[in-house]
């Protein structure tokens, strides 16, 4: 009877094509995998996956009933299983992390609904073409894991262009198998060969000061001598001989090694690794971070479960997703739209036919899995539940969810660590731009705010310029340290120490402590913008900005700017502590708008208004050097009133993605208006200089011109008010610390990121899937501080 029910069914299976994307590791709207209870139903028309709870869904949404079960129940793992060492920053495949994942032994079986009807698999009885499908999707690498194992590979090392005809000189160099020295500097590590003229020269000093003094790369720069081998890491394998190439700013393979190394009277075979290669720095920095070693100084933390406990399971380099994501969820905006007035069933229903690229549904999914607890349970080892203090939960893995949301971002489909500020940005974008037939239900206006800036000229007359805005992004003046006295002891100290010889210790380290009242000050604080055309005198000058906030939003999310540029654009990042309350007011900050007796420069600048701003060209040439485009880096310049570099590149890294990016400055300085507006409004019977005007007014809204166009007075007063846009959320300026993402590392691009959240009276960490009850959160190290503002 099962057969003949699957024969009347046969025309609703495919045989999955190569290009097919077939998911058979995690249900595409719940957490569900073969090894949760009831296991997996993989639809065998569309290779979409749904837990037992919700493959019925599947049927009464798409009317296909034909579905392969997967079943697993984990094998124990033996106590002595070995670990093996990485060789390649990649996960599933030879030389990569062993992650210790358990191994399943897994059942099959075809499943015909609404029914249930079962049928073992294999089975000779079945129709050929069910046994076809069915192996083609077991044959084939999920979708899942083949994103996942594709984003860790690491690119291959090239072989170097410059290899095969590289010239040395003979001037007579031997180098010795030890002893080695910097030629000028005294260091002794981080050594690199010239492989043409044998000179040895310390590296490149790294974002926090440590390294090398720059001495090889400067000498390329005065002789263009292309290639450098790091010295310590030459032994009888020379593959794992770590070679640069300057010209091609990359780790690279050179063929010829042996003979390059010989021709400085180098025997390979007899050197001993001392050094590590960047790839292996690279893995080590990716394997020894440690739940007790980065966070809560090695306290035993006590494990959290239930909802809104649940962990996420780093990725590969994930956990700046993680730890935003943890925060973002704590938030009443976030957790109404997507858990509490959204259900499972109807994101699914209102999904697209396949729900795993879209970002309303992954974002449910996410939402559900973080916040309902029913992921957030003790992890299961060799059958035993372990419910002790030290118990630990497997957390949920965010694939889909990373999928979709790096869609419009290459640089997060990578397995490469990334910046928690630029992805919380990319979320909020991709946020309001799913939610723009709805905006009342949008969750990221909770966090958009006005800016308005005021720019006085020598003549006294003043121009505001307005933006909207997610974060707030402040200098930290580290004149303000409130412990100048014990700063002053330590750096004599330290200046003892190397006089002497002798390193500082850990504890002996005293770091600057910064009110974070003053870096919100800093960013009201009067400033000069060089440059300035000033349409009443006609002519550059330098004006004075100030700045101050339209609107206060539900939530207020501080960015510390503690990675700054030092001179020759060496960035380094501050070693600071920022002192935090819990309870902030920025009451203060509230800007006022056009006062009485202030006078608007004139709009009408003539030719002149076209050139009202130029860029610095020393900011642009600078943001250029990085490798950014042009363009954008003149915009930047302009958008921030030419303030400076670091900012310059904050704006730049926050409107990569704006639409308007690459469209030309002169139409943007002239406030030029879309023609086919300026039609529209004419057709509407509309004189067309009155319809230029309207737009220009409105900010080129065919809407806000047809408002001004009828009521131009109430316009310009709603111009000049406090507020930039309606739909923006206000209230008092009083707000609670309610979320830290905490950054450990030498830059944003490596090292770890952790959260803590404020929850039912107590602070919790999130650091990956490990939760816990946090007794020393880390308020004055944060690199991005949430706070929620309290309700009069």
């Amino acid at each position: 009877m099962e057969l003949e029910l699957l024969r009347s069914n046969l025309s609703k299976v495919r045989i999955p094509e190569p290009t097919n994307r077939i998911y058979k590791q995690e249900c595409c709207i719940s957490f569900h995998t073969p090894s949760s209870e009831g296991g997996l139903f993989v639809d065998m028309n569309t290779f979409l996956a749904f837990g037992k709870d919700y493959v019925g869904w599947n049927f009464e949404k798409t009317g296909n009933p034909v579905y392969l079960h997967i079943e697993q129940t984990k094998k124990p793992i033996p106590e002595d299983r070995p670990l093996k060492k990485p060789t390649l920053l990649a996960i599933g495949i030879d030389g990569g992390f062993d992650n210790q994942e358990p191994e399943y032994d897994e059942t099959y079986s075809i499943v015909i609904l609404p029914d249930y009807a079962t049928l073992p698999f294999p089975s000779v009885a079945l129709p050929e073409k069910v046994r076809l499908a069915v192996d083609a999707i077991l044959i084939a690498e999920g979708a899942e894991r083949k994103e996942q194992i594709a984003s860790w590979t690491a690119d291959k090392k090239q072989v170097s262009q410059h290899a095969l005809t590289l010239k040395q000189i003979d001037n007579g160099v031997r180098i010795p198998p030890s002893g080695w020295k910097c030629a000028k500097c005294d260091k002794t590590e981080n050594l690199w060969l010239n492989l043409t003229d044998g000179m040895i020269l310390c590296g490149r000093k790294l974002w926090d000061g440590s390294g090398g003094n720059n001495h090889a790369v400067e000498h390329y720069s005065e002789t263009h001598y292309p290639l450098a081998v790091k010295l310590g890491t030459i032994t009888s394998d020379l593959e794992g001989a770590d070679v640069f190439s300057y010209p091609e700013d990359d780790s690279v393979t050179d063929p010829l090694l042996a003979e390059h190394l010989a021709f400085f009277g180098i025997d390979f075979s007899s050197l001993q690794k001392t050094e590590m290669t960047t790839a292996e720095r690279e893995l080590d920095q990716n394997t020894n971070f440690d739940w007790n070693r980065i966070q809560e100084s090695g306290q035993e933390v006590e494990p959290l479960f239930g909802p809104g406990y649940t962990g996420l399971t780093n990725l590969g380099n994930s956990c700046y997703l993680a730890a935003t994501m943890q925060v973002i969820f704590s938030t009443n905006s976030f957790c109404s739209r997507y858990y509490k007035n959204q259900s499972l069933k109807t994101a699914f229903d209102n999904a697209p036919a396949d729900p795993t690229v879209d970002l309303h549904m992954q974002l449910t999914k996410l939402a559900h899995g973080l916040l309902s607890g029913q992921y957030s349970i003790p992890a299961v080892h060799n059958d035993d539940v372990d419910s002790s203090s030290s118990a630990k939960q497997e957390g949920i893995r965010p694939r889909m969810f990373k999928a979709v949301i790096a869609a419009s971002h290459p640089e997060f489909s990578t397995m490469r660590q990334q910046d928690a500020l630029e992805f919380f940005l990319h979320l909020i974008d991709q946020v309001e731009r799913v939610n723009g037939a709805n905006p009342e239900a949008d969750p990221a206006r909770s966090f958009k705010f006005g800016i308005e800036e005021r720019l006085q000229c020598p003549s006294g007359k003043v121009a505001y310029n307005k933006r909207n805005d997610y974060t707030l992004s402040l200098n930290i003046p580290l004149e303000k340290a409130t412990n100048k006295k014990e700063l002053e002891e330590f750096h004599k100290l330290k200046a003892q120490k190397e006089a002497e010889g002798k390193d500082i210790s850990s504890d002996e380290i005293v770091r600057p402590r910064v009110p974070l009242s003053d870096c919100l000050d800093s960013f009201s604080h009067p400033e000069e913008v060089q440059g300035f055309y000033s349409t009443a005198l006609k002519a550059r000058t330098t004006a004075i900005k100030t700045a101050g906030l339209t609107s206060f939003p539900d939530y207020l999310v501080l960015h510390m700017r503690k990675f700054v540029m030092e001179t020759g654009w060496v960035p380094k990042k501050l070693d600071v502590y920022i002192d935090v309350d819990d309870v902030i007011d920025i009451s203060h900050m509230r800007s006022k708008g056009l006062q009485p007796g202030e006078e608007l420069l004139p709009e009408d600048g003539g030719e002149e208004e076209s050139t009202k701003l130029l860029p610095n060209e020393d900011i642009v040439s600078q943001l250029a050097s990085m490798g950014f485009n042009h363009l954008h880096c003149q915009k930047a310049a302009i958008n921030t009133s030419n303030a400076g570099v670091e900012e310059a590149m904050n704006w730049l890294l926050s409107h990569m993605d704006d639409p308007d990016i690459d469209a030309p400055i002169h139409k943007e300085a002239k406030n030029e208006v879309d023609p086919s507006k300026v039609a529209t409004l004419v057709s509407f019977g509309f004189d067309e200089e009155i319809a230029r005007k309207a737009l220009k007014a409105s900010g080129g809204d065919i809407e806000k011109a047809t408002d001004w166009i009828f009521n131009p007075s109430a316009a310009a007063d709603a111009a000049t008010s406090s507020s930039v846009d309606a739909t923006l959320s206000d209230g008092d300026g009083k707000y609670r610390l309610i979320g830290l993402v905490s950054h450990m590392g030498t830059s944003t691009q490596c090292g770890h990121y952790v959260a803590h959240v404020y929850k039912e009276g107590r602070w919790v960490i999130f650091n990956d899937n490990k939760v816990g009850v946090s007794k020393n959160p880390p308020k004055d190290m944060a690199y991005l501080y949430f706070y929620e503002r309290i309700q009069s």
